[in-house]
């Protein structure tokens, strides 16, 4: 190794040896800090209100769709329509689809078309087989949903018609609303053929938001009417072309213990009432959530009204029935009727065959006998009959699980229809 090797040696030793001092990273922190941030240059602001107005400009066209409609007449569905749906076909308020799908059995199920607002979709179809149909063929099959762009809209009710010959069948059929956002819809049907799994099968079809016919009549309500075991408040009104819908929700305690509970709600307008189509409810936590379907507002509004004339309540009654004296007897359970029509025996059970006025269900019942008090186990075999007056009577046996004798029936309270005679102002804004 030769002088000028030897000192490149001794320096790269020198070198791999030498470290950075431990406070130079605390220095150069420093030195970093000390430094301004730099500003965002204003071509980035530019870009971000570009997106931001091109997002608008979307948004805006998606929406504008929902602002006109023009559609089509669908021929041969007058006896299933009601008188305001018919005035829309007639006015071609709705949207041809002409679609089909073959089914299981070699029918051929064509969508005629659909008619929408913001309440429902409403689709008009066909069933056809030139071999025939029988009246079961319309029940092996269910029409389930609709979905597309945020639209899953389940199906809430139907109605159909068998043609002359049986080879075709008309149909028309509601779902919930679809979304003015979805330019296609997908219907996903299922069959019910005997002794199968279900087969479940889609069909696509072009939808145009154009068509969607516009809202006449959307707020809140936010009123609140008491009743016997709680309250309902009505949240709002949505009244469109095909229907209105007032929603709400409520927190009664025996609500559902009668299928009569929204029977007694008249919706007013311009002093008549408006024809119910039906009612839905959902339960939560807190109560239920509900929605009431009404024919669509006349034209000309002026007034419109919530009139509660009956719903479920409840009276307590405490009362004692004695089964030797009353059997075949007509009891007044303060303005509301029952009969004991028949005591049996069955093994180890005691059978009471009553019959009630239909919308009054008993609460608290119990069998009184000198030993004990038995309380009621099951109610079977409920009808209906009309007695030698006409008056129409719900009928069901009580079971009671004793081998005893029993001296009498005692009867905690009543559920049932009450009339209440409250109602709500809406006003037309």
């Amino acid at each position: 190794m030769n002088e000028l090797e030897k000192q490149l040696s001794e320096r790269k030793i020198e070198l791999q040896s030498t470290t950075a001092p431990p406070e130079l990273e605390g220095r150069l922190r420093d030195a970093l800090s000390t430094i301004p941030p730099k500003k965002a240059k204003p071509l980035k602001l530019m870009w971000r209100l570009s997106a931001a107005a091109l997002f608008f400009i979307v948004l805006v066209g998606y929406q504008f769709n929902g602002f006109a409609y023009y559609g089509k007449k669908f021929l041969g569905f007058d006896d299933l329509n009601s008188g305001t749906l018919n005035q829309l076909n007639e006015a071609g308020m709705g949207q041809n689809v002409d679609e089909q799908i073959v089914l299981e059995d070699g029918s051929i199920l064509t969508i005629d078309g659909v008619m929408t607002d913001a309440n429902q979709l409403i689709m008009y179809y066909t069933v056809s087989n030139e071999e025939g149909l029988d009246e079961e063929s319309i029940h092996t099959l269910h029409l389930h949903h609709i979905s597309g762009f945020l639209t899953n809209s389940n199906a809430s009710s139907g109605t159909s018609t068998f043609h002359e010959n049986h080879t075709e069948i008309k149909g028309l059929m509601r779902f919930d609303p679809v979304s003015g956002f979805a330019k296609n819809l997908t219907l996903t049907l299922h069959e019910y053929i005997e002794d199968s799994p279900l087969i479940e099968k889609k069909i696509t079809f072009p939808y145009n938001p154009n068509l969607a016919m516009q809202t006449q009549l959307k707020q809140p309500i936010n009123e609140t009417l008491k009743v016997d075991q709680g309250q309902i408040t009505f949240t709002s009104i949505t009244a469109t072309p095909t229907s209105t819908f007032i929603e709400g929700k409520l927190n009664v305690d025996n609500y559902g213990r009668l299928n009569q509970d929204f029977a007694g709600l008249e919706l007013i307008a311009n002093g008549k009432p408006v024809i119910r189509s039906g009612s839905s409810s959902r339960s939560h936590i807190r109560g239920y959530t509900f929605d009431i379907r009404y024919d669509a507002l006349p034209e000309n509004l002026e007034t419109l009204e919530l009139k509660m004339k009956r719903f479920v309540g409840y009276e307590g009654l405490n009362q004692r029935v004695d089964l030797d004296s009353f059997v075949g007897e007509t009891i007044d359970l303060n303005g509301k009727r029952l009969r004991i029509k028949e005591i049996n025996r069955a093994e180890d059970e005691l059978h009471l065959i009553i019959a009630t006025e239909d919308d009054v269900l008993l609460d608290g019942v119990t069998l009184i006998s000198e030993e004990a008090s038995i309380p009621l186990s099951t109610t079977l075999n409920q009808t209906y009959t009309a007695d030698e007056n006409g008056y129409e009577w719900k009928v069901r046996t009580l079971v009671f699980k004793t081998a005893g004798d029993a001296d009498a029936l005692h009867i905690e309270g009543m559920h049932f229809m009450k009339e209440y005679d409250l109602s709500v102002e809406i006003p037309i804004k």
